[in-house]
């Protein structure tokens, strides 16, 4: 295939049918207002690059235990899906696709961005090193979590089908489970932060379910031919270790094998001894984004080469809201500039100029 009919075709995810195979991948940017709540520049932001065959939107907190970072978007409030509704109605009018990732971060969190109200929970009572910016006293420790109880856990998943719920009615297209970076699918995932005795532990099977009743959950709501999955095998952000994270992914995907997911979003594994896109395409059986450090002619041979159904490209994405066009025309890519990624206001977010 040439770079235009490799990556310009249509195709199906699952029950979302793209107009090409250029995937906008979640990106945190902290663009929202202070309660979570999307605005109008997220709008924009978003509605800019509406070009893309599908648009994962950036992880959003279920409910406010699972928020892990300042002006981070919720998915609880009437406010919030109202915020939502505004950008799916823009990416839409754009003849855009765009789903939702839904991220509780778990024990990944501060009371300086919370509230000391909200609790902060984990699969089992084992506080991650590392810190967290924050707005109103700069870097702080992450809080010590609490274990979930056995009937919290099942809540949590609740918290997830209704997460779904508000989705639906904010117009999106579907929604993906964020189970990577050490937020609290991958706690639940990974040996080191999961030491559990009940059914969500034990053994790679137990913690392989809370992941799988999360997704199963989601699907309730959507149908599972709209729910998508990331992960990254290998991952040891925000401190989550696993002794074996290869068993431990493919038990997952073996747990979920019946439910006939939309689409696999699996990122390049961060260790050599991991292929991860092998992995994807052996163990799950629906369609593959693979995502990390790709270009348009890299991208372009994985989807000839029949590697991947689509490619989800982060940086490419914050400057070039024109993304799909430049591939089409053969194009350079301008270059984002990291001071503004995290930063509030419109520099570096929606004042990237198309070609």
């Amino acid at each position: 295939m040439s770079k235009t009919n490799a990556l310009l075709t249509a195709c199906k995810l699952g029950d979302i049918d793209i107009a090409n195979r250029v995937v906008m991948a979640p990106m945190t940017r902290n663009r929202a207002d202070a309660d979570g709540t999307p605005n109008s520049l997220m709008r924009d932001h978003y509605s800019q690059r509406a070009s893309a065959g599908l648009i994962v939107a950036e992880g959003t907190w279920p409910v406010a235990a699972g928020q892990a970072y300042n002006r981070q978007p919720g998915i609880e409030t009437p406010k919030h899906i109202q915020g939502w509704r505004a950008v799916t109605d823009a990416v839409h009018q754009q003849g855009g696709k765009i789903v939702l990732q839904v991220m509780h971060a778990g024990r990944i969190g501060s009371h300086h961005i919370k509230g000391s109200e909200v609790a902060t929970v984990a699969p089992s009572a084992i506080k991650a090193r590392g810190e967290v910016h924050t707005d109103s006293a700069g870097m702080q420790p992450y809080d010590m979590p609490t274990e979930l109880s056995t009937e919290e856990v099942w809540q949590v998943i609740d918290e997830h089908r209704q997460a779904a719920k508000n989705a639906l009615e904010a117009g999106f297209d579907g929604v993906e489970l964020h189970c990577t970076s050490g937020y609290l699918p991958m706690q639940f995932l990974c040996s080191d932060s999961n030491q559990r005795t009940d059914e969500f532990g034990k053994n790679v099977q137990g913690r392989a379910k809370f992941a799988a009743e999360c997704l199963r959950a989601m699907a309730s709501v959507f149908g599972a031919g709209r729910v998508g999955l990331r992960i990254n095998p290998g991952n040891r952000f925000n401190d989550t270790k696993d002794e074996f994270p290869a068993v431990s992914h493919v038990a997952l995907l073996e747990a979920i094998a019946d439910l006939d997911l939309a689409y696999l979003h699996m990122m390049r594994a961060p260790i050599e001894t991991i292929d991860a896109f092998k992995m994807g395409r052996e163990a799950f059986k629906g369609a593959l984004i693979i995502n990390d450090g790709f270009s348009s002619e890299s991208a372009t041979a994985a989807v000839s080469a029949e590697q991947a159904e689509a490619v989800s490209f982060a940086r490419h994405y914050v400057a070039n809201p024109d993304l799909v066009e430049r591939i089409a025309s053969d194009l350079p890519l301008a270059k984002l500039d990291r001071k503004t990624l995290y930063t509030p206001g419109s520099k570096g977010y929606t004042d990237y100029s198309k070609a």
